[in-house]
């Protein structure tokens, strides 16, 4: 590959990738006895840690240990108090170079003001006016602002080194609008039309129920406002586009894992729970993959808290269903071959009647592996590689025409920045060159392909997360998204 690595800054011993509560911090480990409900350790996998969380204590750092194996198949009921209100807008120093933008453009930055102490009275007094009563006075803390940058930050000639305009290029998005107020990573972004939209992950501290979209075509972020069931907080969870509505599957919060089904209609920003007939149903997951197909989202892998996953299932969402007339369905499916290994964070993706699932990580290794599962015969296939072969976990990868476009997450050793080009006809990997300013390490992230450029939202990098957007320019490759007859003849 003529793309290279990035090394880490830092060298760190990763810890787990499905431990709920390890979440919290990369360096710590466990010391406890309770390992007899795991079979697997982690000892070399990177986990989405909490920076702000370093004084929690920790416990295990096995891969899919819980506090306890009841938190493991916990569903999170929502109500009025589970609901997590909007954080205030805060100073970040997590070195994320967009925050540096926005200090550098402080102009082009409007915020709303809060009441302050040094306003007139309502009798008018003077702000200097002193009384017995506004010395006692409590402070006030101040109501949730939200940014908004009134115009992008164009960059600039001398921002950019010389290229040839027929060779992909890498640049940061000029976005501008209502910024998302928190960073990004485990989220998921899904395109509807020219519009993407994001949900969930985790924030500095928590993770989150906001919805963001952000227009591909003139880069503009926006917050609207949505009815119904919200679900709760989540992340590591699944986003699945059927007929312009979100199914979200999955996912979890701290020691929780979730097993609900949630639709948000993106038409009319509406919140539902779909009815589901009674009958058995997955185990309640996150780090799990998901393709549609026929009328039916199919969930392959993940994590429990306790143990990983390589069993699949089908949710039927066909004629409209979720209604109490018509409700959805859960059925296990079983596939014929040897299966895949259980893993999660790995990515899967649906290439005609294939879905092709790619890396990934049980706890206690990560794999360089492809596998492929015809959904009409239910075989899975394992992909027979060449020399070399990639590691990667909480990557992301995207269908550009004949090829799979794996972008960033960890090789087992530390995060990466690497674009790879897998060609579903050959089914291998093929060296491409790219210039441009990619995005630094991260893994955790998202990507999408719209009007022929790759764009990838936040992510993290073992020590901080992001809220930045990146931008592939395909160049003389942007021929690629409109190639749809191809055959994968090496299955």
């Amino acid at each position: 590959m003529s793309s290279t690595t990035r090394p880490s800054p830092h060298h760190r011993h990763p810890a787990s990738i499905f431990s709920p509560d390890v979440e919290t911090d990369a360096t710590s480990t466990y010391s406890g006895t309770d390992l007899g409900t795991s079979t697997r350790n982690l000892t070399n996998v990177p986990e989405e840690d909490h920076p702000a969380d370093k004084d929690i204590p920790q416990i295990p750092s096995s891969p899919y240990l819980a506090s306890s194996p009841a938190a493991s198949t916990s569903t999170f009921n929502v109500n009025s108090t589970s609901r997590t209100a909007r954080k205030p807008a805060s100073a970040r120093t997590l070195g994320r170079s967009s925050n540096d933008q926005l200090a550098s453009a402080s102009t082009s930055v409007k915020r709303t003001t809060s009441a302050s102490s040094t306003a007139p009275t309502p009798g008018g007094s003077s702000s200097n006016s002193r009384t017995p009563r506004s010395t006692t006075t409590q402070p006030q803390i101040p109501s949730p602002v939200q940014k908004f940058r009134s115009s992008p930050r164009l960059p600039h000639d001398k921002d950019a080194e010389p290229a040839p305009s027929t060779i992909m290029y890498w640049s940061r998005a000029p976005v501008w609008g209502t910024i998302p107020m928190r960073t990004m990573r485990a989220h998921t972004v899904t395109l509807v039309d020219t519009t993407a939209w994001l949900f969930g992950g985790c924030d500095d501290k928590d993770s989150s129920i906001d919805i963001y979209c952000f227009d591909t075509e003139t880069m503009q972020w926006t917050h609207p406002d949505t009815l119904g069931e919200l679900p709760p907080p989540c992340r590591a969870h699944t986003s699945t586009l059927c007929d312009r509505k979100l199914i979200i599957y999955g996912g979890g919060l701290g020691s929780t894992y979730y097993d609900a089904v949630y639709v948000l209609d993106t038409t009319t920003r509406r919140w539902t729970r779909p009815k589901i007939t009674a009958g058995p149903q997955p185990a309640a997951r996150r780090a799990h993959s998901a393709v549609y197909y026929k009328g039916k989202v199919w969930i392959f892998g993940g994590g429990t808290g306790l143990t990983a996953l390589n069993d699949v299932w089908t949710l039927d969402v066909s004629g409209g269903a979720g209604t109490q007339a018509r409700p959805m369905r859960w059925e296990e499916v079983e596939t014929r071959g040897k299966k895949p290994g259980p893993r999660g964070y790995h990515t899967a993706n649906l290439i005609g009647n294939i879905m092709v699932v790619i890396g990934g990580s049980d706890g206690k290794e990560s794999f360089t592996d492809v596998w492929c599962l015809n959904l009409d015969t239910l075989s899975w296939s394992l992909v027979k590689q060449q020399q070399p072969l990639y590691k990667r976990l909480a990557h992301t990868a995207t269908q550009v025409g004949s090829y799979i476009f794996i972008m960033g997450g960890h090789n087992a050793s530390e995060y990466v920045s690497e674009l790879l080009m897998y060609n579903l006809v050959s089914l291998q990997y093929e060296p491409r060159l790219v210039l441009g300013k990619p995005p630094s390490i991260r893994g955790y992230h998202a990507t999408i392909l719209a009007d022929s450029r790759l764009f990838v939202f936040g992510g993290f990098n073992g020590h901080a997360a992001f809220d930045d957007v990146y931008i592939l320019d395909l160049a003389a490759g942007a021929y690629l998204p409109q190639v749809t007859s191809f055959t994968m003849d090496a299955i």
